[in-house]
């Protein structure tokens, strides 16, 4: 591959995810000045809820295809004693790709394990503000760290064309090093959209879905 088409190309995603960056700030410039942008904020939390359900899509095929890979690979390697690194590949691939690429729905949905024991307890503000603190203490710098250390690794693998270090294994091992970087950026714009929804809440802009069974009921 031409390195230098790969270097340029590799700046110009740089350069965009630095320009989209300031984005970051709009939940807080909600707060403070929440009728100028807040349709604003409503708009891009919606779009990013929807492009999450495109990647949700995406999530749901490599699950299909994880099942599919795994149950080939048990069936010929008991049934027929036949085994290939290329067909075990597929699986770990797909389960990867499955949740690397799922992570963000899980996040937009409230589907990941929490371990905050205070946050049922507290009130939809309470809960908003736990939320704001959240991506912005951990979420955020955490993914954009992941991105930060993946960029050299992620550049020498695709300089290779990296692949299996085994004969027999697929030779896409670049393309699969790909879904950390994809997974933390993925996180980040979920997170922004998860931030507005928490700004909005505590700006009296939006009303907080109920999180549980016993939260719907009591509202109903």
């Amino acid at each position: 591959m031409d390195t230098n088409l790969l270097l340029g190309l590799g700046e110009i995603i740089k350069w965009v995810g630095i320009a989209f960056s300031p984005l970051l700030l709009l939940p807080l410039f909600l707060l403070i000045m929440p009728s100028l942008f807040h349709k604003l904020a409503a708009r891009i939390s919606g779009a990013i809820d929807r492009m999450t359900g495109w990647v949700l899509a995406a999530a749901m095929v490599a699950a299909v295809a994880l099942v599919f890979f795994q149950l080939t690979d048990v069936l010929l390697a008991y049934a027929y004693g036949w085994s290939r690194t290329w067909l075990s590949d597929l699986v770990i691939y797909a389960f990867a790709t499955m949740f690397m690429l799922g992570a963000a729905a899980a996040l937009r949905d409230d589907a990941h394990v929490r371990v905050d024991i205070l946050r049922p307890r507290l009130g939809s503000r309470g809960r908003a503000w736990v939320e704001l603190a959240g991506l912005y203490l951990f979420l955020f710098p955490i993914c954009i760290r992941l991105v930060a250390l993946t960029e050299q690794g992620l550049t020498r693998s695709w300089l290779l064309l990296e692949g299996s270090r085994e004969s027999d294994g697929l030779p896409i091992v670049f393309l699969f090093k790909t879904l950390v970087p994809a997974f933390a950026i993925l996180l980040i714009i979920q997170g922004l959209s998860e931030a507005i929804k928490a700004a909005l809440i505590l700006t009296g802009k939006r009303e907080e879905k109920p999180t549980n069974i016993v939260e719907a009921n009591h509202g109903a």
